[in-house]
């Protein structure tokens, strides 16, 4: 069944909300960094593609700050990367293949509740955090770097886990929950959001970023991948 209709979302700023396009982005220039080379980060390996997979690259301020989050972790548990920066063709491409799911599922939606309802998803290819190089997405691992369980697979949408991923479900085991409650202590602690929809998407100085913090502008718009 899908979350649009059995989850109650209305304290729940999605990226479609137009208080997020409405934030100005005044760029830094700061660096994409590869996660693989230039932090001590431990990262998976489902989304590896080649040495030039942009997937691994991160914003330098974000990197630095996964990292003192790493320290925050219990001991035996580490941050485990998945994935960064996702340039913005193939962001437009998520979403949209996400809007005609969504439309096929519910042919009698209007188009701006079929875009609402992808925002809950991914996020609107012109203000996506990913595409800035400011989100990244990653759950926990213990000291031999296993993936710990957080209640549903990485990516999961709302209507296969039935709104488990929303971060604040309470449709998962408490084992799962301690470890949501683990993973969010230690990334706000070093100033990173959360998309209360998936709870693995976590951000610094991008748009949603600053409308949630309070801060006047984004530090981070999106670009393309300076890479050779």
């Amino acid at each position: 069944m899908s979350t649009h209709t059995n989850m109650n979302t209305s304290d729940i700023v999605l990226m479609a909300d137009p208080r997020v396009a409405a934030v100005p982005v005044r760029e830094c220039g700061e660096r994409l960094l590869d996660v693989r080379e230039d932090s001590s980060l431990l990262v998976d390996a489902r989304e590896q593609a080649g040495p030039e997979a942009a997937f691994a690259l991160l914003r330098e301020g974000v990197v630095r700050r996964l990292e003192r989050a790493d320290t925050l972790l219990p001991d035996g548990l580490r941050l485990l990367f998945v994935e960064g920066y996702r340039p913005p063709s193939l962001q437009r491409a998520y979403f949209e293949e996400y809007v005609e799911q969504l439309r096929a599922l519910h042919p009698h939606w209007p188009a701006e509740e079929i875009h609402a309802a992808a925002s809950r998803y991914v996020s609107p290819p012109d203000i996506a955090p990913h595409s800035a190089g400011a989100a990244v997405d990653l759950t926990l691992a213990d000291a031999e770097g296993r993936e710990l369980d957080l209640g549903t697979r990485m990516n999961a949408d709302p209507e296969e886990s039935e709104g488990a991923c929303y971060t604040a479900a309470g449709n998962i085991s408490p084992e799962a929950r301690a470890h949501r409650e683990v993973l969010g202590a230690a990334l706000t602690e070093v100033g990173l959001v959360n998309y209360p929809t998936e709870w693995w998407h976590w951000s610094y100085g991008d748009r949603y970023w600053a409308l949630l913090s309070g801060a006047e502008c984004a530090l981070y718009g999106p670009r393309e991948a300076d890479r050779a």
